[in-house]
């Protein structure tokens, strides 16, 4: 359950227009895209997305969500949402940061069990009160 709704959930993201990406390794413009498929049944519960906006509005996004959870742990039945750049890598530097991956605007979404339409409204509520 946790793989469909994430699918479900960087399907339905991918363009939107406050996102400069949504990264999910069964979507087919994934660069590990062919891999993911031959190697895996699901694509996992994972869903980053790349808010527009910069740290700020990361940080808003997260502040914004009403239903998911903030945590800097992720894997849970109900879904969590963790921005690593104010989080887990805050006492890095731009640099540091961005060395290892972790871009201003990143949200990482462990997508959890409950009914997607309801997880896809508070991602979007978020991201139109953090705009």
């Amino acid at each position: 359950r946790h793989s469909e709704n994430a699918l479900r959930i960087a399907e339905t993201l991918q363009g939107h227009a406050e996102l400069e990406k949504v990264i999910y390794p069964f979507l087919a413009n994934h660069p590990g895209y062919a891999l993911a498929k031959k190697q895996m049944t699901h694509g996992g519960g994972i869903v980053t997305l790349i808010v527009k906006g910069g740290i700020d509005r990361g940080r808003k996004f997260l502040d914004s969500l009403e239903m998911l959870s903030h945590t800097a742990n992720l894997g849970d039945t109900r879904t969590i949402a963790t921005h690593p750049a104010s989080t887990t890598h805050s006492k890095l530097s731009d640099a540091e940061r961005a060395a290892v991956g972790i871009l201003p605007g990143m949200v990482r979404i462990s997508v959890g069990i409950e009914n997607p339409d309801d997880v896809l409204a508070d991602i979007k509520q978020a991201l139109k009160a953090s705009a």
